[in-house]
């Protein structure tokens, strides 16, 4: 054998880099499912499914051109499995097939880029740049050095002058502007949300559904549900969710797409994460087809544009701000945080909060949430409630289809709840009860009350919201995006403050943290 091309579990193009000059006759494939990806964090058992089912379809798509894999299927019995993880069954494949090169794209995560390097041993170990991204680590790498700030804003706006993309001829933005997030932050008021288009049911096929009775026998002790199994799986469901999105809720997903509803999972948002995220779908198709819809009168600017930020930027972003920042970025926690866990209800929804609980039935019924209840209902609260950086990224990892570590770690960790002390974002996202409340319906039906801090009806997010200002005043005090915040704090007479301490210190002595 010439060449052993290692394919993971999110990276399932077959057009990719690791394929170049590939040669059916002297080169073979190498795919592994492996138990420690299931279990390094307790994964949701449809993350687990979709995963594994996403690679058995890419299996066999490579099996159908002529191509050789060799793959290795976890098995219903756990005693049956070859290995455990990554590095297990590499080295002993590599002795048996004796490669003379192995070849492998940029892992999305460092500790199975490590786990390769050790495996492999004497024999050359080929990583490949990954050009399924608009960036290369590299180039960000350069963009970065110089740089005492590394903004979204700035990086954006070199990138779409770099690609052509919502600019004109002298490189100024389409439109006027760079930026339209203003105008995309519409709530659904009492009327609530407009009609949503639904999307093409993607049923599982006999592949996915060998996965999924697998997984119920053998992770039934893990979180989760999957008798919704509505997944795109192959570069063709990932398509068809492409192309419902851009014609139907493309025009919608501007104004929307901060807004949430009660039993509302998807809204306008467009579950193509998941496909982006292990290479089932290109980002390039997702912006052009975008652009051409705004282009041809189909969809607005500001939906087109935020789009856009979503995928050629912020998705670049948090790659580069992850390969140039490894390892030491993972072990950042600039609030001082306990190394604490997330609360029970994070895994089982079992909770008062009607946001919350909202939420995480979402989570637990479909492996999603769209940005907003991630960032602003589920990390807002580990935020405040003071949860450790590190350890609320495990549980986005467990929970979340689309997560990657090189997605995850600066969304969770930095973003969602600045344990980078502002590498990804100037100011912790941190507000009280009030801005569910604007955002969405959930208050209405809720025992709380989002304006009180204090007493049995205090919403749990506006105490703890005022008692994580107060911990962290004399930081946030010399922030610009965060010193109105502290002022309003300081208004606040010595008893209320006080008040708000005690009935924080109460909420927090309730939870049930869990260190999993």
């Amino acid at each position: 054998m010439r060449r052993l091309v290692l394919v993971l579990g999110d990276q399932l193009d077959p057009a990719s880099a690791a394929f170049d000059g590939f040669d059916a006759a002297r080169d073979a494939v190498w795919m592994a499912e492996c138990a420690s990806e299931c279990t390094h964090v307790w994964a949701h058992k449809l993350r687990i499914a979709a995963f594994l089912a996403a690679m058995r379809h890419c299996r066999d798509a490579l099996g159908a051109r002529g191509i050789r894999v060799h793959y290795h299927a976890l098995q219903r019995d756990a005693a049956q499995d070859r290995g455990a993880n990554h590095g297990e069954i590499l080295r002993e494949d590599i002795a048996r097939l004796k490669p003379r090169e192995v070849v492998v794209l940029q892992p999305g995560d460092l500790r199975v880029l490590e786990s390769l390097q050790v495996a492999v041993g004497d024999v050359p170990l080929e990583v490949r740049e990954d050009r399924h991204f608009y960036c290369a680590v590299p180039e960000f790498a350069r963009w970065a050095e110089s740089r005492r700030q590394l903004r979204l804003e700035d990086f954006y706006r070199l990138m779409r002058r770099r690609h052509g993309i919502l600019v004109d001829a002298d490189g100024e933005p389409e439109g006027g502007a760079w930026n339209f997030d203003a105008e995309n932050r519409k709530s659904f008021g009492r009327q609530g949300p407009p009609p949503m288009p639904i999307a093409p049911r993607l049923a599982p096929d006999p592949v996915s559904q060998e996965v999924l009775e697998m997984v119920a026998a053998r992770f039934a002790s893990h979180p989760g549900r999957l008798d919704r199994f509505d997944v795109p799986v192959t570069p063709r469901d990932a398509e068809a969710l492409l192309a419902h999105f851009i014609e139907w809720k493309l025009p919608l997903f501007g104004d929307w797409q901060d807004a949430m509803w009660e039993g509302e999972d998807l809204l306008a948002h467009t579950r193509l994460s998941f496909a982006l995220n292990l290479h089932l779908l290109d980002p390039r198709r997702c912006v052009d087809a975008a652009v051409a819809a705004w282009r041809e009168g189909r969809a607005p600017l500001n939906a087109v544009e935020g789009f856009v930020r979503q995928v050629l930027g912020w998705r670049e972003y948090v790659r580069g701000i992850y390969w140039t920042r490894m390892p030491a970025y993972a072990e950042l926690n600039a609030l001082d945080c306990e190394d604490r866990g997330v609360p029970a209800f994070y895994w089982d929804g079992d909770t008062d909060m009607a946001c919350v609980r909202d939420a995480m039935r979402n989570v637990l019924a479909n492996g999603y949430a769209h940005h907003i209840q991630r960032l602003m209902v589920l990390g807002l609260f580990a935020l405040l409630a003071g949860v450790h950086p590190k350890r609320f990224h495990d549980w986005h990892m467990a929970m979340y289809l689309d997560a990657v570590d090189w997605a995850s770690l600066p969304n969770a960790l930095g973003m969602s709840q600045y344990g980078d002390g502002g590498v990804v974002g100037s100011k912790p996202y941190c507000a009280s009860g009030a801005y569910i409340q604007r955002m969405s319906n959930h208050c209405a039906g809720c025992r709380f009350e989002p304006k009180a801090a204090t007493g049995e009806a205090a919403c749990p997010f506006t105490t703890l919201y005022w008692d994580f200002l107060e911990r962290h005043a004399a930081r946030f005090a010399r922030n610009p995006r965060m010193a109105q915040q502290v002022r309003n704090l300081e208004r606040k007479d010595v008893v209320e403050r006080g008040a708000i301490r005690v009935h924080a210190e109460h909420l927090r002595s309730k939870l049930h943290w869990e260190k999993r």
